[in-house]
């Protein structure tokens, strides 16, 4: 699957229509983000059932504001709408495979519970 451009008018749409959804937080004149690109466009390739999303943060301010994106490129990885995994910093293909692995293999409700868990504590 080729990666889709995210934006504030389609950002929660996305996410609610899709299990699981990498975002790619980059701008245009950030050099890792430049090295990260074909990256990202090659794992996308290998993974067809999985959402490949680009945040522009030069473009989207507010919703890269609204993650506290302080550095890109920025990955995170949202599953049933749960933030599992949110990192600055280029990450090889393979470690990206094993990520997006990591992500389809969790139990939900058991990181559900766990979040609910630590918000009453």
């Amino acid at each position: 699957m080729a990666t889709v451009e995210l934006t504030q008018d389609n950002f929660t749409q996305t996410l609610d229509a899709n299990d699981l959804v990498l975002v790619d937080f980059w701008a245009s004149w950030c050099g890792p983000c430049r090295t990260f690109g074909p990256i990202y466009e090659s794992v996308s390739q290998r993974h067809p059932h999985v959402v490949f999303g680009k945040v522009d943060t030069e473009a989207e301010r507010e919703l890269a504001g609204a993650f506290n994106i302080m550095s890109i490129p920025t990955l995170m990885v949202v599953r049933d709408k749960v933030v599992l995994f949110s990192q600055p910093g280029v990450l090889p293909e393979d470690a990206l495979d094993d990520l997006i692995s990591q992500a389809q293999q969790l139990d939900m409700d058991d990181v559900r519970a766990k979040i609910a868990e630590g918000q009453q504590a």
